[in-house]
């Protein structure tokens, strides 16, 4: 089956001919990780079966947070940690997206404007919160997730998902957690006001790192979509972010074809639930996958309020006890939210031949040592 890697190893010589010198260096570690993970060319491992005693040859994975091949244990991980710090009540998705005009620029400060977003949104949450009359005066705790792309992977469109309780934390005159105070039901904020707050906090953010100017004057009359929808318990919502939490906007599993011109996808337009395809030349399809890269050290899953780690007058634990006592013990363990042994288990591999598991032999660092037989039958399989 053809994959991104595939594609990659096929087309972005032709990429990196064509843009030269202006391809930054992060975009070029990237594509070089991908196109030999698991290849050999960053060694391998050597493993043997505990039931027959065969012999497998694995090349090492590259670990690059945007490669579709590796982080999947990481965001199994992560799914298994978020999902035990749910708490027992409602949940709202709130997503804070940029017009185009405004993604452009964006996308030419990535590391300075993705903060701006972040800064921005996070800031909306706060502070609209604590005025809306259900949680006047509350601490809230939250977590935001970073995306570049819509249902089309090709597509530039930054945005941030916040996951947000809907509830905050009331405090006393010593910053001391007294009580839980939830929201209605399928409430949180108000819409607009929310919109607005975003728009001048946006434009505040954006003028402190030098970017406003450089924000068309039309943009900021164009539609600054936020979206707050309630989605339950959570639980969905945090396997829907999960994949791309250690990866990027494409999979192995939506590639249909490579070839020497063209790389063929499926996605799904929005508002569809109807898969399609799309070819585009190979050049394209590799600068359509290289503008999601981030920058280094960027954080794209941020924690905010009683959410984030530390040494904090409350935390999460506080408030779990606070939600528990506000609902009570009844209904806190009838709602599947007591703690369990849920811990993600590691994966094991197994024998192609018994199905039996496998341990480590030998782990080499050095390709050269690892073009031996067996890596070069892997090799020559694709």
């Amino acid at each position: 089956m053809p994959s991104v890697a595939d594609a990659l190893r096929r087309h972005a010589p032709e990429y990196l001919q064509r843009f030269g010198d202006e391809v930054p260096m992060g975009h070029r570690k990237v594509l070089s990780a991908i196109m030999r993970c698991r290849t050999g060319m960053l060694g391998g491992i050597h493993y043997q079966c505990n039931g027959c005693g065969r012999e497998h040859w694995v090349g090492r994975s590259c670990g690059n947070r945007h490669c579709p091949n590796c982080g999947h244990e990481k965001s199994q991980q992560w799914l298994s940690k978020q999902s035990a710090r749910l708490l027992p009540v409602q949940h709202f998705l709130v997503t804070f997206t940029v017009p185009e005009a405004l993604s452009k620029v964006l996308r030419g400060a990535q590391k300075q404007g993705y903060n701006a977003l972040f800064d921005a949104a996070a800031e909306s949450i706060r502070d609209v919160g604590s005025v809306t009359k259900s949680m006047r005066g509350c601490q809230l705790g939250y977590l935001g997730v970073l995306h570049t792309w819509g249902r089309d992977p090709m597509v530039y469109h930054p945005h941030v998902h916040f996951i947000v309780p809907g509830g905050g934390v009331q405090v006393d005159e010593h910053g001391r957690a007294v009580k839980w105070q939830a929201t209605p039901t399928n409430f949180l904020f108000h819409h607009g006001t929310l919109v607005n707050v975003y728009k001048a906090k946006l434009a505040d953010r954006l003028r402190n790192c030098r970017l406003y100017d450089k924000v068309p004057a039309e943009a900021w009359h164009g539609k600054f979509v936020v979206d707050i929808k309630p989605v339950g318990d959570g639980e969905a919502v945090l396997k829907y972010l999960a994949p791309y939490v250690h990866r990027v906007a494409i999979s192995d599993r939506r590639i249909v074809a490579v070839d020497d011109h063209s790389v063929t996808y499926s996605y799904t337009p929005s508002g569809s639930r109807q898969s399609r395809t799309r070819r585009i030349e190979g050049w394209k399809f590799v600068r359509g996958f290289v503008q999601h890269t981030l920058p280094r050290r960027l954080h794209k899953v941020r924690y905010y309020g009683w959410m984030r780690g530390g040494r904090r007058k409350i935390g999460l634990d506080e408030v779990h006890w606070l939600t528990t006592a506000a609902l009570g013990w009844i209904y806190w363990l009838a709602s599947g939210h007591a703690p369990s042994q849920t811990d993600h288990e590691p994966s094991v591999l197994r024998c192609a031949a018994c199905g039996e598991t496998m341990r480590i032999v030998e782990i080499t660092y050095d390709p050269m040592c690892c073009l031996t037989e067996h890596a070069l039958a892997y090799l020559d399989s694709g």
